[in-house]
């Protein structure tokens, strides 16, 4: 939307998610310069509460999720910053266990469309603002207005560059490190743990992940040392039951556990069971429908998928397993099915609405390549599912993987509707 910032009486939801959506023209870059200038114009909000930092390449929006959870079981009021989303922007933006609201969502980005104004109009020519800077400048300034003691903030990807490292935050968390967004990051797990592991403050604490990859280990070795932080090795078991079903899950809330006890200095046994009991993570092992059982899972990468993979047997207890399966074009996704399809009777092939998805045709053809002996094509997603539902029978067990933007198709209710592709 060009022109003059509109009244506020005018700014709705719809118009906050269509001007966000318009910022994609500028795509992503890197740089922390823009997001400065941001937060300067909006009265440096970051600086009004405390933060955890979440970086890794799985498992951060769980962990994030989880940490809240058990900080707000703890009395502490506290926010999060999430990405990417399923369905609407305003997900990513959370106070206790509970989105913002739709019109605090508006508000808050209408505050920061009227400082990226303010901040283009002092930059080059050719550099703007873009979509997820002006979005985590909006994130930031409202959990400050809703006066939170702690934000639990997801980096968005690496570290070093992304615009959440803007925090002085004294916790960080490395969930783990596999090879993806390597043209951004580098080439090897020590690159890309080396950009994540950048947002870690002198005399801070570095929480590990339990299935962090040994050269990823020996670089957050490396940058504890440099920066005299504390580490603090997760277990791979937190020893409480979990509502969020998964056996990656129980990982992603032992690190959660330990970034709460290094910000708290303890845990209440009885808060931590209570938040376990409690909180959930849309989009991972999402238990959608039953007979057959329906699970939504976003993973989107390897290591995201053979973490999927090792939680399927107990879930399944040999019960035929029905794959429903898009991936993006710049994700290996001859490895992804390689660690699913072992476990799949079937497998329908499907597309998203992101025009980066791989076609029907290309993944049937690798699905039949990593040895597939059934293989179905139907390029919408709902219709897929439909299929996968009928083909598994009602003791069978379907699950939709492969990309977040399948698992947003699948939940959004306005087919219409304009999604996020960045």
């Amino acid at each position: 939307m060009a022109g003059a910032s509109p009244r506020r009486a005018a700014w709705s939801a719809a118009d906050a998610e269509a001007w966000l959506l318009g910022l994609e023209l500028f795509g992503m870059r890197f740089g922390l310069d823009r997001m400065r200038r941001l937060l300067t114009a909006l009265g440096s909000p970051q600086d009004r509460y405390g933060a955890i930092h979440i970086v890794g390449t799985n498992g951060k929006s769980s962990t994030t999720r989880m940490t809240a959870a058990i900080l707000e079981r703890h009395g502490v009021r506290a926010g999060s910053y999430l990405s990417p989303h399923l369905v609407s922007f305003a997900e990513r933006i959370r106070v206790g266990d509970a989105d913002i609201g739709e019109d605090a969502f508006a508000a808050a980005v209408g505050r920061a469309r009227r400082a990226t104004e303010r901040v283009d109009r002092t930059l080059e020519e050719g550099d703007q603002v873009t979509q997820f800077e002006a979005l985590t400048a909006a994130a930031l300034d409202e959990l400050a207005r809703q006066e939170v003691d702690v934000a639990v903030v997801e980096a968005g990807l690496g570290g070093r560059y992304d615009a959440t490292n803007v925090l002085d935050a004294p916790v960080v968390v490395l969930t783990n490190v596999g090879l993806e967004h390597t043209r951004w990051l580098g080439p090897t797990v020590t690159d890309i743990a080396r950009e994540k592991l950048a947002v870690l403050p002198p005399g801070g604490t570095l929480v590990l992940g339990a299935d962090l990859h040994p050269d990823a280990l020996v670089e957050a070795e490396a940058a504890a040392a440099r920066q005299r932080a504390t580490i603090v090795h997760a277990p791979a078991d937190p020893g409480v039951a979990l509502h969020a079903l998964g056996d990656f899950q129980r990982r992603n809330f032992a690190a959660a556990m330990e970034a709460a006890r290094a910000w708290l200095g303890r845990l209440d046994d009885g808060a931590v069971r209570a938040a376990a009991a409690q909180v959930s993570v849309p989009g991972r092992f999402q238990l959608v429908d039953r007979e057959p059982d329906t699970i939504l899972d976003g993973a989107h990468n390897p290591g995201g998928m053979q973490a999927l993979a090792a939680s399927l047997p107990g879930f399944l207890a040999g019960r035929p397993l029905t794959a429903v399966v898009s991936v993006l074009d710049d994700k290996d996704a001859a490895a992804m099915l390689a660690a699913l399809l072992p476990h799949c009777a079937h497998v329908v092939v499907t597309s998203n609405a992101n025009p980066r998805a791989l076609s029907p045709a290309t993944l049937e053809s690798l699905a039949e390549q990593v040895g597939a002996d059934d293989v179905h094509r139907e390029p919408d997603p709902r219709r897929a599912v439909a299929l996968a539902r009928r083909l598994a029978g009602g003791d069978g067990v379907v699950l939709a993987t492969g990309s977040i933007y399948l698992i947003a198709d699948l939940l959004r209710t306005d087919d219409a509707r304009r999604v996020s592709t960045l």
